[in-house]
């Protein structure tokens, strides 16, 4: 409806009180939340749109969520809420913390300020305060300077002297991620960009398009994957191509978790790429590592209730309830994707990399890329026995809180990933 000035002077007054009262959407979705960790589900379902309530049942949620709250027990706390807008949406994040997980609790408001989308994903304990050089990295070796990524802000390191030099383009993991990739006291990729960059590779990290304020055109067809990882790793790939001092035909992608998920996908994509590499990406589907997970975090305090036990097994028969509210048209895009049989079909050279500590993606993906792959050519494996799934070096089982401590990437990972892309 316009309003006209006559009417916006003579209610001006009163405009300002109504809308003082209005609870801002950062505000209304902490107010969800709380009905969800309450499993007040009933009157959560009710602030549902009218077409999410006919994408999912009031039933079908509560199962789904319950579950979760179930194998995870009670909240130790949650961070300040953080929103991005897109096309008149408002993605709300919330990240909430339990003694074995972190979870981002998500909610996509529409124009009337009801609930569209909603989900949990695999969260990040909080920044650190202050970044310091891992040992490797070496200031005096590259320079940074900014280069957006299509609409995405992003850094290029570049090494210091004559080039043209190969280049990197690093591709996040699940989740909102910045061009750090910060997990916790971990900033893997500025770990890596720094590393290589002091070996002569130049390489260009990005703001993830579901980090950013503006994330641009939303698909027709619903978000995906694809979307979400592989178009902008194309894209970037391709602009670094167009850059003075980057050797056009010696241009790489390093894909990390979800991203190595995605890299049979990317070079299908750019067959002209010089070489890929998976840093812990899983073989099997996101559903069946989201159960695996659910078990571990439930078992790793020691002892599990039958309540909790209840919760793993009802995971454990439909994988996808581990993952409340993700979008059907996220699930058609990887229904039936078969990373290794599409990797099978490029001859783009590969390199998978495994931290055997990951609990993640375990030890049981790196040997199935390992059974799969046998037999292709240009394709190198190499596992770290003492490294998590952000490659830092630990003890004992991995936990979630062991990201929370500031710690690097290992330099042997630096060291293999620099010999390898000199090789080509």
């Amino acid at each position: 409806m316009r309003i006209s000035i006559s009417a916006i002077a003579a209610f001006s007054a009163l405009a300002t009180a109504i809308l003082a009262q209005q609870p801002s959407p950062e505000a209304r979705v902490q107010d969800a939340l709380t009905l969800v960790l309450d499993r007040k589900y009933e009157q959560f379902y009710a602030l549902f749109s009218p077409e999410m309530k006919k994408a999912i049942s009031l039933q079908t949620y509560s199962a789904q969520v319950d579950q979760i709250m179930t194998a995870l027990g009670k909240p130790t706390g949650q961070d300040a809420p953080r929103s991005t807008t897109a096309q008149g949406s408002v993605l709300v994040t919330i990240p909430v913390h339990w003694p074995a997980a972190s979870l981002n609790f998500l909610v996509s408001l529409n124009k009337a300020g009801q609930i569209q989308g909603t989900w949990f994903r695999p969260g990040d304990a909080p920044k650190p305060a202050k970044y310091d050089c891992p040992p490797y990295s070496d200031p005096s070796a590259f320079t940074a300077r900014e280069l957006n990524a299509g609409d995405l802000p992003g850094t290029l390191d570049i090494p210091r002297g004559k080039g043209p030099f190969p280049a990197l383009v690093l591709v996040h993991g699940s989740g909102p991620h910045d061009r750090d990739e910060t997990v916790g006291g971990t900033r893997p990729f500025r770990d890596l960009a720094e590393g290589l960059a002091s070996r002569g590779i130049a390489v260009l990290r990005y703001d993830k398009r579901t980090f950013v304020k503006s994330p641009g055109a939303l698909p027709k067809d619903g978000i995906t994957m694809t979307w979400e990882t592989v178009d902008d790793a194309v894209r970037a790939a391709e602009l670094l191509r167009s850059q003075p001092d980057i050797d056009p035909k010696r241009i790489f992608v390093l894909g990390h978790s979800q991203g190595g998920y995605m890299v049979p996908r990317i070079v299908k994509a750019d067959p002209k790429l010089a070489g890929a590499i998976v840093l812990a990406g899983n073989a099997r589907p996101l559903p069946t590592l989201a159960a695996e997970q659910t078990e571990y975090l439930a078992e790793l305090q020691g002892s599990i209730s039958v309540e909790q036990r209840a919760g793993v097994e009802a995971v454990k028969k439909d994988p996808w309830s581990a993952l409340p509210g993700i979008p059907e048209s996220y699930k058609r895009d990887l229904d039936g994707y078969d990373p290794a049989a599409l990797v099978r079909t490029s001859s783009v050279p590969l390199l998978i990399l495994q931290g055997e500590r990951d609990y993640q993606v375990t030890m049981t993906d790196f040997g199935l890329w390992k059974k799969w792959l046998a037999g292709r050519v240009n394709t190198d494996f190499r596992s770290f026995p003492n490294l998590n799934h952000l490659f830092v070096a630990g003890e004992g089982k991995s936990t979630p809180a062991e990201y929370e401590r500031t710690a690097h990437v290992g330099a042997e990972v630096v060291d293999a990933i620099a010999a390898w892309i000199k090789a080509r």
